[in-house]
């Protein structure tokens, strides 16, 4: 290596790091990024076929994905105001908390959750305890405030040119191509990330409509004093909540099956506790197992094991927090196909009879047929289908 080799070698590694060091900085929220471009491609190609440019078709997807999460999100908080507001109404918490709690004390009573109750509050000065405490958290407020604006304006910018750019990234890629072993490498990691994280949002509309299905239909047959509360609501964060590994669905209608079962056993209706019974093996059984038993499989990718994904879902958020959720499933694949695909042809072993992310059922097939090349690669239909959509819009 010349001197000039070296300089250029040298430069380079120091804008590797200053590129690597920023992108720690935002280490959620690319992970984040990545997780929405991949369970969202399918969806951004299928649109090709009216014709839309790439721009505009991202613009429609991430649309697609805001609009309904920015009303969920709403319509969740305005019921939890309003409920909050009945809950303090109804009960002593005011005044317990005036005396515990020093800048509660002046409050007497919650304004009412409008415009016109929020303005009368100013007007009497019900609001100055609560905008007294803002001004003296004014520092913490607003750098949560603020990370929270510029990781969701990383996350936006970030999917829409992985959305627009896409083939772009990977062409650049596959320049550093070797002997086919990274053509091949990067091409499997990219159709089995879109397999999986793909899947996990197909799980999650699932499971959304499954249990505002069952939730509403539970509703239709139930006494009103034991209905489910807001049952769209809880249906749509039951499928949220099913990202969560571990106990899952579990947070939303554990607390909605308490929730159903204080008003009866306060009025002393021990026999309307038979329904909120009713309800939580509905819930386990029809919202929480069988979709579990036969979504998971089918959504968790082509090759992928279904195991070791949910050992990944599981330890993700352990060891990095709330973005290992998406992360440690992301790494679990790159790792797993570098290993069924790069790894053998670089030690020379292509006669592989399985791969490392193989069930045992396969695996005993494979070895049934003797190391035999001629099996069908699963994900073929899928390239042919993104083949398609490619073609019909060359500049996607």
């Amino acid at each position: 290596m010349n001197e000039k080799r070296l300089v250029v070698a040298l430069f380079g590694l120091a804008v590797a790091v200053v590129i690597g060091a920023l992108a720690y900085r935002f280490i959620a929220a690319f992970t984040v990024s990545v997780f929405l471009y991949y369970s969202t491609r399918r969806y951004h190609r299928f649109l090709a076929r009216f014709r839309l440019p790439a721009r505009v078709r991202a613009g429609v997807v991430l649309a697609s994905l805001a609009i309904p999460l920015v009303l969920l999100i709403s319509y969740a908080a305005v019921l939890l105001v309003v409920e909050a507001r009945q809950f303090v109404t109804d009960t002593a918490l005011v005044s317990a908390a005036a005396s515990n709690i020093a800048w509660f004390a002046a409050i007497e009573r919650i304004p009412e959750f409008s415009v016109q109750g929020i303005y009368e509050a100013y007007r009497s000065g019900d609001l100055e305890p609560f905008v007294a405490f803002a001004t003296d958290n004014a520092t913490f407020l607003t750098q949560v405030v603020s990370e929270f604006v510029l990781n969701l304006f990383v996350v936006t910018i970030v999917t829409y040119y992985l959305l627009v750019d896409g083939d772009r990234i990977s062409d650049w890629l596959l320049r550093f191509d070797d002997d086919a072993i990274v053509r091949e490498y990067l091409e499997a990691v990219d159709r089995e990330l879109e397999a999986v994280l793909f899947g996990n949002l197909l799980n999650v509309v699932a499971i959304s409509l499954i249990a505002i299905a069952t939730f509403s239909a539970y509703n239709a047959v139930v006494p009103a004093g034991v209905q489910v509360p807001y049952p769209a609501l809880a249906g749509a964060l039951t499928g949220i909540a099913s990202l969560v590994p571990i106990v899952g669905m579990k947070i939303v209608y554990i607390p909605v099956t308490a929730a159903m079962a204080v008003p009866a056993l306060l009025d002393g209706s021990f026999a309307d506790l038979g329904y909120v019974l009713a309800f939580l093996v509905v819930a386990i059984v029809v919202v929480d197992t069988i979709p579990d038993l036969v979504l998971r499989p089918l959504l968790s990718g082509d090759e992928t094991h279904v195991g070791l994904l949910m050992l990944a879902y599981t330890l993700g958020p352990v060891v990095l927090g709330f973005y290992g959720l998406f992360f440690a499933p992301i790494v679990l694949v790159i790792g797993l196909t570098f290993a069924n695909t790069a790894l053998p042809r670089l030690l020379g072993a292509d006669d592989a009879q399985t791969t490392l992310s193989a069930s045992d059922g396969e695996a005993g097939e494979s070895e049934g047929s003797g190391g035999s090349d001629d099996r069908v690669d699963p994900v073929d239909a899928d390239d042919a289908d993104a083949a398609d959509a490619t073609d019909a819009d060359p500049a996607a």
